[in-house]
């Protein structure tokens, strides 16, 4: 039962620790009972608020607010059950234990129907009340561990930048993500695609599960199938067991399929089927596997064109791009160049443990008016191999300059020095994919795209001059 005052009398004194645990927020309209638990809670060092009514409850819940509310259900006005409702609608971290002198199972199951971590009865046992105080205090510092956790994890992924075509892209995406609509971002190229996908996962209510990322160009063809679907054991050569694919992986969280644009028809038109039956069916496999994937795919192909020439189903293409997202390039918005230059150095100092390192404003001016044909990857890149490699504390102009140079230094002029016409050509095309392999930062994917052939074939021609 609840102690008497005598029991409480040197409540105003502590232990020893001057912080308290949790800060409680007291709901009563009966003054005794008020001060009674207020009495209580402090000799147990939590820092207690009080309120005589529902009104004064909401309001002192917005500053400086409480982890726990005891909340009585009979008050005049708003009775605890409609201030529980609004509590849960507006803080719904917070954890609300119900008191009452008339509960009734009907009004302890509408309680907890509404988000009541429990429901006590007047007067409460001591030992018992705070039990459950324990209780729902260890769940709100895992919720709010939970959420420094996905802070971080969030940070990671920031997209940063002050231009208006970002601040467009972080009001589209807070429209967005808490929904269930498909996405497709394009967008050159190092833009950060993945970014804002990995946005849309962490602001929508599937935070909490898996979000899976599939390369559908670096898949070869022939196994795109068992990789998004998976496979039953023995369905063909090397299949020794069965597997789970990347849908149902992420059942329940959210995939991301980078490169749509370079999948084959065959497996476009398995992943519409995926997408209109919610379901999926493993390659050597004869039943449908129920799925609950949100699906965003990204590309930096122009899609409407693909369908146009007929290389990209227009049924899937209309499926995908229910909300469309454009990342823009780095030359789209140059205001933004500063200070992604002064972020990527801070964060290769912090991991490779370097020495400070400082930007200059002349050498900020030299970034902003570079072209960025591989853009916020490759800016990335320049101010981690400067950071590591510049001889000085201050980076300016004449470093990032010698470190950007688009252009193989060469002791004299190859072409020059040619015999015959066998070795221009030879001299020629090795001098042009080299120059066009260090203007894309060695990104074969990218140049062999730039320049229009196969990327294999690309392979065969580093290999054939032995560019390195």
């Amino acid at each position: 039962m609840i102690p008497t005052v005598d029991r409480m009398q040197d409540t105003g004194k502590t232990t020893g620790e001057d912080t308290f645990m949790h800060r409680v927020l007291i709901v009563d309209d009966d003054a005794d009972i008020r001060r009674t638990l207020d009495m209580i809670l402090r000799y147990e060092k939590y820092e207690t608020l009080l309120a005589e009514n529902g009104g004064s409850a909401l309001q002192q819940l917005e500053d400086p607010g409480a982890d726990l509310v005891l909340l009585d259900v009979k008050m005049p006005g708003l009775d605890g059950i409609e201030v529980l409702t609004r509590i849960k609608e507006n803080h719904p971290e917070v954890e609300v234990i119900m008191i009452s002198g008339h509960g009734t199972i009907e009004t302890a199951v509408a309680a907890t129907k509404l988000g009541a971590f429990d429901f006590l009865v007047k007067p409460p046992d001591e030992d018992h009340l705070l039990l459950v105080l324990k209780n729902a205090a260890n769940v709100s510092a895992l919720r709010r561990e939970n959420q420094d956790l996905r802070g971080k994890v969030s940070e990671k992924y920031r997209i940063l930048g002050e231009s208006k075509a970002v601040e467009k892209i972080h009001a589209t995406i807070d429209k967005v993500a808490p929904t269930q609509a498909r996405v497709l971002i394009t967008g050159e190229n190092g833009t950060g695609k993945e970014l804002v996908a990995r946005n849309i996962h962490d602001r929508s209510p599937r935070w909490r599960n898996r979000f899976v990322e599939v390369n559908c160009a670096a898949i070869p063809r022939d196994l795109i199938e068992s990789e998004l679907f998976g496979h039953e054991r023995g369905s063909f050569t090397g299949a020794v067991g069965q597997r789970r694919g990347k849908f149902e992986q992420a059942d329940g969280g959210t995939i991301l399929l980078d490169e749509i644009g370079d999948m084959d028809m065959t497996a476009q038109s398995k992943v519409l089927r995926v997408l209109e039956e919610s379901a999926v069916e493993r390659v050597g496999g004869e039943q449908l596997l129920r799925i609950d994937v949100r699906v965003l795919a990204a590309t930096n192909k122009d899609l409407q064109a693909a369908v146009e020439a007929g290389e990209f189903r227009e049924d899937l293409f209309y499926r995908l791009n229910v909300v469309p997202i454009r990342v823009p390039s780095l030359a789209e918005r140059r205001e933004d160049i500063p200070l992604l230059a002064r972020h990527f150095l801070l964060l290769a100092m912090r991991a490779n443990d370097l020495d400070n390192r400082v930007l200059s404003s002349d050498g900020e001016v030299f970034l902003a008016k570079q072209t960025w044909p591989g853009n916020v990857r490759q800016l990335r890149n320049l101010m981690e191999r400067v950071a590591i490699l510049a001889p000085g504390e201050e980076i300016d102009e004449g470093v990032l300059a010698e470190h950007l140079a688009k252009k193989p230094r060469r002791a004299g002029d190859p072409i020059n020095e040619c015999r015959t016409f066998e070795e221009f050509k030879f001299e020629s095309e090795r001098l042009f994919l080299e120059t066009r392999l260090i203007e894309n930062e060695w990104n074969i994917k990218r140049t062999a795209e730039r320049l229009g052939m196969q990327r294999s074939h690309l392979y065969k021609k580093i290999e054939k001059y032995s560019l390195k």
